[in-house]
């Protein structure tokens, strides 16, 4: 039988709008360069943040958690103009979380 997926905890937050400017950035880095830059990456990526921050600032460190609030919460977001949607967004984030923790994401690792 196999292990189930440890819980990974975020450190609690410590300055929310360093963690929601670099999480903005870096989304829109990378939504930009996943496929065409659009005006809209700036709108989903600042939107994502905040849905972020404010969960943490809630107490939630639980990354997987935090996904699923951005999936819940992004459904809300208009991607008409985008070839993204909210399960793209929130895994963009929590690969761009895992990397700063160092996690190595090839392979379920």
């Amino acid at each position: 039988m196999t292990d189930p997926v440890k819980p990974i905890y975020l450190p609690a937050i410590e300055n929310p709008e360093q963690e929601r400017e670099w999480l903005k950035q870096g989304l829109k880095h990378w939504l930009d360069a996943e496929f065409i830059p659009e005006k809209v990456n700036h709108d989903i990526a600042r939107q994502a943040a905040q849905i972020f921050v404010r969960q943490r600032l809630e107490g939630e460190n639980d990354l997987g958690a935090l996904v699923v609030a951005i999936i819940t919460e992004m459904q809300a977001f208009d991607f008409s103009e985008s070839f993204y949607g909210e399960f793209a967004i929130a895994n963009a984030v929590s690969d761009l979380i895992l990397d700063s923790l160092g996690y190595d994401r090839c392979c379920g690792q």
